[in-house]
């Protein structure tokens, strides 16, 4: 029997409906549950279970609808919202991951001709946004593990299609959190397995920018992800077996500041060596990255996520400083500056951040010494100073007066008022 509260979770107002439900759920084998369900779960409003289940975050409810054949592009809802639409909406990133290899269709739009990344980007689902933007179907890979035409063999043997997919999936375009994916996968450390690999990013490179609907950050990313691997079978035919000695190279920072140089000098090389001069995405990228000098800001990997994730950089959020993950909540316990997912890249970054710990555990010092007096300027007369700003800048005195406004921040630059 299925769980009895799978209709009373997609109750409505209607009484009728409701004993209908529970009827088909209380008093029918699986087989027939969801067929009856489906038959009156779609409200007036057009909503199905499976919006219903993707709105609300349960990702166990969408599992088992969509493995009852639940349609995941629906359009029945009197706004055009689909499944993916209110899993976007719902910021759950496992959801959206779901209806997308479900097959949810990303280029569908609704009653306002939004689609579901533009509608997750306007709520502020960013992560959602990324998913969207960045999935890739399986079985586009899958046609590479298949012989075509007069090929004896295929091109990406079955084995590697899995291992393969989950890099491309990756929004995490760090190098180092790439050749780490390669290390988890013993298939693929091999110098046979690299070639073949990269073999079929060249191909589905090309085949982003030749299709009829050029895809240049696509095409873009798939080159990136086969300069890295083409990075680890260079590694793995000279020395490193375990690519060791590729992720220290891609980590070791100067002495100064730690800035890791060839890391940043191997995204600028990968950028570069893309076949397809006359894209606008190249060209946009070379225009923000050639005139920065190396060690300054915008880094090429935070102009490259930029462009290929849409991730928003400047959200305040935490990143390991091994592999660049977003979310990292471990910090060091000497100089409090640096975060990292978790005690494995804490220990792979320990050999080039040991050279300047001393240095950010002096600033973190000289910092605690001046938090006290900037709290009583906070008290003092910062805050008078931020409402007059504020009041200028949005001219809605009697709107602002009765708000109450957020902390002031406790770090800042104060610049003189005449």
């Amino acid at each position: 029997m299925a769980p009895a509260f799978i209709c009373r979770y997609f109750t409505q107002s209607d009484s009728d409906t409701v004993r209908v439900r529970q009827y088909s759920v209380l008093n029918q084998p699986d087989s027939s549950i969801l067929t009856l369900t489906f038959k009156v779960a779609v409200q007036r409003y057009g909503m199905t279970p499976l919006m219903h289940a993707a709105y609300k975050g349960k990702a166990d409810m969408c599992r088992l609808l969509l493995q009852h054949g639940a349609d995941v592009n629906c359009n029945q809802h009197e706004y055009g919202y689909t499944a993916l639409m209110f899993a976007s909406l719902s910021g759950k990133t496992d959801i959206t991951s779901m209806m997308l290899d479900a097959g949810a269709e990303t280029d569908l739009v609704n009653s306002v001709g939004r689609t579901a990344a533009q509608m997750a980007a306007f709520v502020g689902q960013h992560d959602c946004v990324t998913v969207i933007n960045n999935f890739f179907s399986r079985a586009r890979l899958e046609y590479y593990t298949r012989p075509q035409g007069l090929e004896r063999e295929p091109k990406l043997p079955q084995r590697l299609a899995g291992p393969l997919h989950k890099i491309i999936m990756t929004t995490n375009l760090n190098p180092v959190k790439i050749v780490m994916l390669v290390k988890e996968n013993p298939v693929l450390v091999d110098v046979e397995a690299l070639e073949k690999c990269y073999q079929v990013m060249d191909l589905l490179c090309e085949q982003c920018v030749k299709q009829q609907d050029m895809n240049e950050v696509l095409a873009m990313k798939m080159h990136y992800i086969s300069c890295v691997l083409q990075k680890c079978l260079a590694f793995l035919q000279k020395q490193d077996d375990k690519l060791d000695a590729l992720v220290k190279s891609l980590l070791r920072g100067r002495d100064s500041d730690g800035f890791p140089q060839y890391q940043e000098k191997f995204i600028r090389d990968c950028i570069r060596k893309f076949p397809y001069c006359e894209a606008t995405l190249l060209q946009q990228l070379v225009r923000s990255i050639a005139p920065v000098e190396i060690g300054n800001n915008p880094t090429a990997f935070s102009v490259l996520t930029q462009a290929l994730t849409g991730q928003m950089t400047f959200v305040d959020a935490d990143y390991c400083a091994t592999c660049g993950e977003r979310g990292a909540d471990k910090r060091c316990s000497l100089c409090k500056a640096v975060t990292y997912c978790n005690l494995t890249c804490q220990k792979l970054h320990w050999f080039t951040h040991k050279k300047i710990c001393r240095i950010l555990q002096e600033q973190n010092a000289d910092l605690e010494k001046d938090t006290p007096r900037l709290k009583e300027l906070k008290g003092a007369h910062l805050l008078p100073v931020f409402y007059s700003l504020v009041l200028y800048t949005c001219g809605s005195q009697s709107l602002l007066w009765g708000a109450k406004l957020p902390p002031f921040p406790q770090l800042c630059v104060c610049i003189p008022l005449p």
